[in-house]
């Protein structure tokens, strides 16, 4: 039913908890996950703008945070007996989610409810909310 699955994480806790739900879904069929993060653009660009610090090493820090934690997580689902793609781009989250949607095929994504900001006053957090909306293939949604 669903071979390859997108699952998109900022490393907050509810991304980890959709985590639990990818590794289900091999059970049901699922053999490849791309696993994917995306490095915010605008706060690339914001940072660019306004600080004084040196923005490329800035840049690259969280570059090798992000391939450290994916590196995890990657070994992680290859050890559930997964076959595994990571996937690390720069760009506004949920236009990074979409694009890679189409670019990889996949069957479905897997997506936490919310991401690291976590506002609790927002029913779904913004990136996820716009996934569900634009997403053309299913979309489950792991609330905290």
């Amino acid at each position: 039913m669903f071979k390859k699955i997108l699952y998109p994480t900022d490393f907050s806790d509810v991304a980890k908890s959709a985590l639990d739900f990818v590794k289900q879904l091999k059970d049901a069929g699922a053999e490849e996950v791309v696993v994917l993060h995306i490095i915010d653009k605008s706060s690339l660009d914001a940072l660019a703008m306004y600080t004084s610090k040196d923005f490329l090493q800035i840049e690259k820090d969280w570059e090798a945070s992000a391939a450290s934690q994916m590196s995890s997580i990657e070994d992680e689902l290859k050890e559930a007996g997964f076959e595994v793609k990571v996937r690390i781009e720069k760009e506004i989250p949920f236009i990074g989610i979409l694009k890679v949607e189409e670019e990889e095929d996949v069957s479905a994504i897997v997506i936490g409810s919310h991401g690291v900001s976590n506002v609790q006053e927002m029913f779904l957090g913004s990136v996820s909310e716009k996934v569900i909306r634009k997403a053309k293939k299913p979309v489950l949604v792991v609330k905290r």
